[in-house]
């Protein structure tokens, strides 16, 4: 364990290490907790409530506002927690909340030939994805990451490890999935359910010309419900200089399946898209591996950047979905910026659990750069964008919001009255920071209803 307090030589360092979005906000902790056991951080709770001190947690660092950074607070740095295991008599995993999902955790199960849906960006921790519902590889499919989770392990606002699951401390079980950074424990490792692990990977890619957007997305929109859920659909705009100079409206599909028969039987809808003729390229129904799909995330997510995010979960008809997506999608700020459109239909029933909202359509933007005088104008665009998205969004996604920039329901109302009573019961003095939310706190509303 290692203590290293605001004002010695190594703090700054501490404070902002394994920060993905380097856009650092001055927020200044009292200290950082440098764990290397789980007893480590049970030390690091009761120190934090003999010294009155505020908890926040550092599981893998790619929280877009910052969530760890909280000021006057603790900082329980969680990255020498990387274990994991694997049961092949029960198909459970555990893996603790530093590893990454795509880079660590991914490989070692496909050693013992499973899978678990976690995160696209291959560097993210699995500890706050997990925590805000972990949107993972075919959530339309497959289900969100969080309802793989089948026990934690976890230290309350009281300093005591304990274990929570269905039947032992359920009400913690229930808030660790979905409450994100207002979860009111440390969860230092996580029981994960795998799947089998699919045998064939193939994808369909269909670039096309901005002109072409408001065909493409009313046709998809109008058909991904009738895909067949072993097949995940993204749409995004990025400028591909491969392309040309301007940005491309980009249509994929990966279809993670047992052979090319079936890859090519699930991909098969996409070939009446009615703009098909007039596409910049197609691929279809190309093999490819996760690895080549991970080394595609990393180039679009890259290391070292400052960074704008924000999004929405919309709901409505294509006539009145597809103009309220023009700013986010035909208007890109940069080169570097992408927007993505990321179908979840049909959509699944949820278990009961903290995470709780969502729709058949979610949409995040993501505009990257290496220079702070970008900022302002980064967040205008994205300011604008969202407000068009307004009449058709139904809440957001914590894992790429900003409540302190903009607040945004992200649960159902009986779910966060829930959450408030069960956190009035395991941390009533508010040992743990919360929700990073501004002076007034997360209200789960749009602040414009």
């Amino acid at each position: 364990m290692n203590l290293i307090l605001r004002g010695e030589p190594d703090f700054e360092a501490a404070r902002t290490e394994r920060i993905f979005n380097r856009r650092i906000p001055d927020r200044q902790p009292t200290a950082v907790l440098r764990v290397a056991t789980e007893r480590d951080v049970v030390d690091g709770v009761r120190l934090a409530r003999e010294r009155g001190w505020q908890v926040a947690v550092r599981s893998g660092g790619h929280s877009w506002p910052q969530w760890s950074l909280r000021q006057d607070a603790l900082v329980l740095d969680l990255a020498g927690l990387r274990e994991m295991s694997y049961d092949p008599a029960t198909g459970i995993a555990t893996a603790s909340p530093a590893v990454q999902g795509g880079l660590e955790l991914d490989p070692f199960l496909a050693g013992h030939d499973r899978f678990f849906p976690g995160g696209h960006c291959p560097t993210v921790g699995i500890g706050g994805f997990l925590l805000q519902g972990g949107q993972g590889w075919n959530a339309r499919g497959w289900g969100w990451a969080a309802e793989y989770v089948a026990a934690i392990d976890v230290v309350t606002a009281d300093g005591e490890l304990v274990r929570a699951d269905e039947h032992r401390n359920s009400d913690l079980f229930w808030a660790a999935r979905g409450a994100g950074p207002g979860f009111f424990g440390v969860v230092t490792r996580f029981h994960l359910r795998t799947r089998p692990r699919f045998r064939h990977v193939a994808q369909t890619v269909q670039a096309y010309a901005m002109e072409q957007f408001d065909e493409v997305m009313t046709w998809l929109q109008g058909m991904h419900a009738t895909v067949v859920g072993t097949v995940e659909i993204v749409a995004l705009t990025k400028t591909d200089p491969s392309l040309g100079p301007r940005p491309v409206l980009l249509v994929t599909a990966v279809a993670l399946v047992e052979s090319a028969a079936e890859a090519d039987a699930a991909l098969a809808p996409f070939r009446a898209c009615p703009a098909l003729p007039r596409a910049l390229m197609v691929l279809d129904c190309q093999p490819t591996t996760l690895a080549e799909q991970r080394e595609r995330q990393l180039h679009d997510n890259p290391e070292g950047h400052r960074w704008v995010v924000d999004n929405a979960w919309v709901t409505g008809e294509p006539a009145e979905v597809v103009p309220a997506l023009r700013t986010a999608f035909t208007r890109l700020p940069s080169e570097k910026a992408f927007t993505i459109w990321f179908s979840m239909a049909p959509l699944r029933p949820l278990p009961d659990m903290a995470f709780s909202l969502q729709s058949e359509i979610y949409i995040a933007a993501y505009v990257p750069s290496t220079s702070p005088h970008t900022d302002e104008t980064s967040r205008v665009w994205l300011a604008e964008a969202m407000a068009d998205l307004q009449p058709v969004t139904l809440g957001q996604y914590l894992g790429d919001g900003d409540l302190a920039r903009r607040q945004v329901r992200f649960m159902t109302e009986a779910a966060w009255e829930r959450l408030a009573e069960i956190r009035a019961v395991h941390d009533p003095d508010g040992l743990f920071a919360g929700y990073l939310a501004g002076p007034d706190g997360a209200r789960n509303a749009n602040h414009w209803q």
